[in-house]
């Protein structure tokens, strides 16, 4: 009976921060006047004027990007980037690592697991999860390099060809010549702003929707931005508009609240999932059938793994999964699945209106939609299909500045009775020993 074959086991992580803007899984940190940050966008933040001009003055880049490698004892490494700048390096490290290293890199469910329950105490959601999504996307890359195939072949394979994207930006109409199917635009005004915002907006849909014509499908992001009454109303407001759906109107926690809208608007479609986290968070979603598309980011929700399950969750709901963004990891996971009809292109150029990589120049290879899609062979190199830039290696900062942690502390502290002996309010003794502190 041939026996099974060795697989190589962990042998080590490395994570480091990538210096400066415009490189790795950090979508908004990017130069300003980039329209993604310093354009009017509707934000939860809007409701306070000075928040309004750069989405940067309330720190959604503040954070930055990171990118982990993960090494096998056979010396293949699988790399993946995301958000977390060095919080994130910290957690990789005094965290995480202790349930990889010396692991088989196949056991991704298991893996998964006992990262996200270890850090059930303080994490569930956001931060926590989201590295453990970018551990959990390098090593799939690293399966994909060792058995020498893509991602996509090792999650069930392809289910289409092709993958056909609409275009995030600034401009439908840049978006529809460069061949992409339909285009997605932030709403610009708060609830806040009132009426006048509100006549705004719809004068600002208005113009988008002649500026494509009648056909050309258009979608609209509230990022997170509006409340029940808001949405219903301005959703009624632009009824004539032919709007495809409507994005991510409440709060993430607001579940009740898509309840509400889907029952003013029955045969209005609405989206959202980039900010929600886990199967769990997924799942009351979901199971209410309150909304036509769910759009996880894979780099965010718990990584591949993770969004398998979310995905055969959906399916079974008959809810199509859309992701948000992440480039290749998305679209190595659409291609895999029957219930991913399109993706989302996040264009990353300054005003929007050319194809740049989504991870800017991190990787000299990856793979950008022409004419508004892609096809399998596109993605058929091993892993994820990714080179690490020469030139973006040198923005790489090693993680290991962080962990240093200094062993000095200070001096423990004087009781009463010894102030008293050795100085009047123990003033003097305090001076001595705040100069030794410090020396």
């Amino acid at each position: 009976m041939a026996s099974v074959k060795a697989f190589p086991t962990i042998k080590s992580i490395r994570s480091f921060v990538i210096g400066g803007v415009g490189s790795g899984g950090d979508y908004h940190n990017v130069k300003g006047g980039h329209w993604l940050i310093d354009s009017p966008i509707s934000t939860p933040c809007s409701r306070w004027e000075k928040y309004r001009a750069s989405r940067t003055s309330w720190g959604i880049n503040v954070l930055g990007s990171f990118f982990v490698e993960i090494e096998a004892s056979d010396g293949t490494v699988g790399f993946a980037t995301g958000f977390g700048g060095p919080p994130a390096c910290w957690l990789v490290h005094q965290h995480f690592e202790r349930f990889l290293i010396g692991e088989d890199p196949r056991n991704t469910n298991h893996l998964f697991e006992q990262m996200y329950r270890a850090s059930m105490f303080y994490g569930r959601k956001g931060l926590p999860v989201a590295v453990i999504s970018v551990i959990d996307l390098a090593l799939w890359d690293l399966l994909g390099k060792i058995r020498g195939e893509p991602v996509y072949k090792l999650i069930g394979g392809n289910t289409k060809d092709r993958i056909d994207f609409y275009c995030t930006g600034p401009d439908p109409p840049a978006a529809k010549k460069m061949g992409f199917w339909g285009a997605k635009v932030p709403l610009p005004y708060c609830p806040e702003e009132g009426h006048v915002g509100l006549k705004k907006n719809v004068e600002f849909l208005r113009k988008h929707r002649e500026s494509v014509g009648p056909d050309f499908p258009l979608m609209v992001d509230c990022y997170m931005s509006l409340n029940v009454p808001y949405t219903i109303e301005i959703a009624k407001a632009c009824e004539d508009l032919n709007i495809n759906w409507w994005e991510e109107c409440l709060s993430p926690d607001d579940t009740d609240g898509f309840e509400q809208i889907k029952r003013a608007h029955p045969t209005i479609k609405f989206t959202t999932g980039e900010h929600e986290y886990s199967r769990y968070g997924f799942r009351k979603l979901i199971e209410g059938r309150n909304l036509d598309i769910i759009q996880p980011d894979v780099m965010w929700l718990g990584g591949m793994t993770e969004l398998l399950r979310v995905a055969a969750m959906a399916s079974a709901y008959d809810i199509p999964v859309v992701p948000h963004a992440s480039g290749p990891y998305s679209y190595h996971f659409v291609i895999s699945q029957p219930n991913t009809p399109f993706q989302e292109y996040l264009a990353n150029s300054p005003d929007g209106k050319s194809v740049l990589p989504v991870f800017g120049d991190l990787f000299v290879d990856e793979p950008i939609p022409t004419n508004g899609f892609l096809t399998a062979a596109d993605l058929d190199k091993p892993g994820f299909g990714l080179t690490l830039n020469p030139v973006a290696r040198a923005k790489l900062i090693p993680s290991t500045y962080l962990l240093a942690i200094p062993t000095n502390s200070l001096p423990p502290p004087v009781s009463e009775e010894k102030k008293e002996v050795n100085g009047v309010n123990g003033r003097h003794v305090e001076g001595e020993l705040a100069g030794k502190a410090k020396a």
